[in-house]
């Protein structure tokens, strides 16, 4: 059973690099969130929302920015310039130690004829090569993980349960996916006949993986048509996402959990869609765009810019548009007063043109 390791405030600020303000020798053992953490955690607070709050939290100790006005009463400080980055080396500290697959292959592994295992690789039970296919060195397959047949695994990859890479595909070095990826299945395609009966297509194209790609869990990268569905190196893809057959991403873009890629498109390098994003086939996105939640795509973007809405519009042009629509309302009651005022108006008008009609009907 893991046991967290007990530091003084002292000492994670010298093991992260933050300058320590106040008290040195509380001792910590875990961190926690700003509102619920007890006085044996460290926690966070970087911006004014948050240290606002300070006084009511019961924190050990805190990791605030350098020089920010931190409110009475208040517990040590940990004083970092990178926030973010101290946070995280601190709970590196007190984090317990990632599980260990069993060096070797598990009796129960299935390995095919002509397969090439590297050295150090690790194969748990029940996870199987396929015929042909070749495992870099260092790499780990959890149990009922899936190489299909003449599959390419880079080195110092992992496989976690139920992830599978299928027939052909090549996978880069330090490839992480997590349960029930699918890297290669079939590209949805069919000829439709004039009774409306589909036929299948075959999909002969592969999907290739650049180094330090991370996909997670039952996300799907489909194969190619034909040629490959290109991810770049650097991806990180978040889970329950669906890459097309035939798309291509540039490095180190980011695609947000249940993002979807139709097929054929094209996204360019440090490209961001975020959750829920849409994107039509056969369009194009430039480097470093922001695709902002459900967003739907459904023509070229441009580089480096940040587009909402379906269909997706520039960031200025959503936030008009938002503007028009809230002001919907209080539009809809002036115009109510309007018509109401004018209904007025011509009842007088009648009124008044009734009378004057007596009125010349009495000359007479």
């Amino acid at each position: 059973m893991f046991t967290a390791p007990k530091l003084t405030a002292a000492e994670v600020a010298e093991k992260i690099g933050a300058q320590l303000e106040g008290d040195g020798s509380v001792v910590l053992d875990s961190v926690g969130d700003l509102e619920v953490a007890t006085p044996n955690q460290l926690a966070v607070a970087g911006g004014e929302h948050y240290l606002k709050r300070v006084p009511q939290c019961h924190a050990g100790a805190l990791i605030v920015p350098v020089g920010a006005p931190v409110p009475e009463p208040h517990p040590a400080l940990l004083r970092a310039q990178d926030m973010e980055s101290a946070f995280i080396d601190a709970c590196a500290l007190f984090a317990p130690p990632a599980p260990e697959l069993a060096p070797g292959v598990h009796p129960t592994a299935v390995i095919g004829e002509g397969a090439e295992l590297g050295e150090g690789v690790r194969i748990g039970a029940y996870a199987v090569v396929e015929a042909g296919a070749k495992v870099g060195a260092g790499t780990w397959l959890w149990p009922h993980s899936y190489v299909g047949y003449e599959a390419t695994i880079g080195e110092n990859c992992v496989l976690y349960p139920m992830a599978s890479v299928r027939e052909r595909c090549v996978v880069g070095n330090r490839v992480i996916l997590h349960n029930g990826a699918v890297i290669g299945s079939d590209g949805f395609g069919y000829r439709v006949d004039r009774a409306g009966v589909r036929t299948k297509i075959p999909q002969t194209g592969i999907v290739e993986l650049g180094d330090d790609v991370e996909i997670g869990a039952n996300s799907t990268v489909d194969r190619a048509r034909f040629g490959v569905t290109s991810i770049g190196k650097g991806c990180k893809i978040d889970n329950l996402v669906q890459i097309a057959h035939n798309c291509v991403l540039g490095d180190h873009t980011v695609l947000c959990a249940q993002v979807g890629l139709a097929g054929t498109t094209t996204l360019g390098s440090h490209v961001i869609c975020a959750g829920q994003a849409g994107l039509a086939g056969h369009i194009k996105v430039g480097d470093w765009t922001v695709v902002g939640a459900q967003a739907g795509v459904t023509k070229d973007l441009p580089p480096a810019g940040m587009f909402l809405g379906s269909p997706a519009v520039p960031r200025m042009d959503f936030g008009r548009q938002m503007a028009c629509i809230n002001g919907i309302p209080k539009m809809r009651a002036a115009l109510k007063e309007i018509a109401e005022k004018l209904q007025t108006m011509e009842a007088a008008a009648n009124a008044f043109l009734a009378a004057q009609g007596e009125g010349d009907e009495a000359e007479k």
